[in-house]
């Protein structure tokens, strides 16, 4: 089973650069994606019809911002849009799907678009927020956290081999101490880092600025991840980064499960 997590950045301007295309050539069972920026209207869903994906999108309210999706070539018998509640559901952040993962058990399985601080005036405060109400809310998560995969763009270097300058950024969002600190309690909820598993070497970055020609020279951010409950390690097979996928200033987080 191959887990797909990409922050498209637009998926009509992904759409026009035969997205489609690479979707069928790489052939996900699952693919999460963030940042859509389109209503259901905007988006030809046809397209990924004929892939063979059931298709969930989940659009923020704002039209161009946000927004979160997954396809799916099995079907769900469960689909849930946010995490009930309406300041953070507005702007189109969580999307969760139930599969079968075999004969025996479930999954769980999160396309999660965790906000920017960028803008550390209006918005950071809005980001911590978010942090907390999510880190909560999986905390309590309504079904076991034993079967969750939580794939998406999390806006945060977890440590200092996730980014090109440490220093640099230590004062920047999305490498703030606070926000490292979260991204270790969450994970300690129950999660394995699935790239930081295999690789253990610094170099390897997920977005990269469109300014100062920084995925040229490699000069990134790993803010996009994979986490996986601990409880399904037993499934795991590998999870590696596309950065040669250059669709947006994302690159895809893949994981691989074994579940013959």
């Amino acid at each position: 089973m191959k887990i797909i997590s990409y922050n498209i950045n637009g998926i009509r301007s992904v759409i026009r650069k035969g997205f489609q295309s690479w979707i069928s050539n790489i052939n996900p069972d699952v693919l999460c994606l963030q940042e859509i920026k389109a209503t259901h209207e905007q988006i030809d869903i046809n397209l990924f019809y004929k892939l063979g994906y059931y298709c969930y999108w989940f659009p923020s309210k704002k039209k161009g911002y946000s927004g979160v999706a997954i396809l799916s070539k099995k079907k769900p018998f469960c689909i849930k849009y946010g995490m009930d509640l309406e300041i953070i559901d507005k702007e189109g952040r969580i999307l969760c799907i139930d599969l079968y993962l075999n004969n025996k058990e479930k999954i769980s399985i999160i396309s999660l678009y965790l906000p920017s601080g960028n803008d550390m005036k209006n918005r950071l405060n809005f980001k911590l927020f978010f942090m907390k109400k999510f880190f909560m809310y999986i905390k309590n998560f309504e079904d076991n956290k034993k079967n969750l995969i939580i794939c998406g763009d999390y806006n945060i270097c977890h440590s200092e081999i996730d980014i090109n300058d440490p220093i640099k950024n230590e004062n920047i969002s999305g490498f703030l101490k606070e926000e490292r600190k979260w991204m270790t309690n969450f994970i300690k909820l129950g999660f394995i880092d699935s790239f930081r598993h295999y690789i253990k070497k610094s170099g390897h970055y997920s977005w990269w600025n469109y300014r100062f020609n920084s995925r040229k020279y490699n000069k990134g951010w790993r803010i996009d991840y994979i986490l996986i409950s601990v409880f399904l390690k037993k499934y795991m097979k590998n999870a590696y980064l596309l950065p040669y996928v250059k669709y947006s200033d994302h690159c895809p987080m893949v994981l691989e499960l074994n579940i013959d």
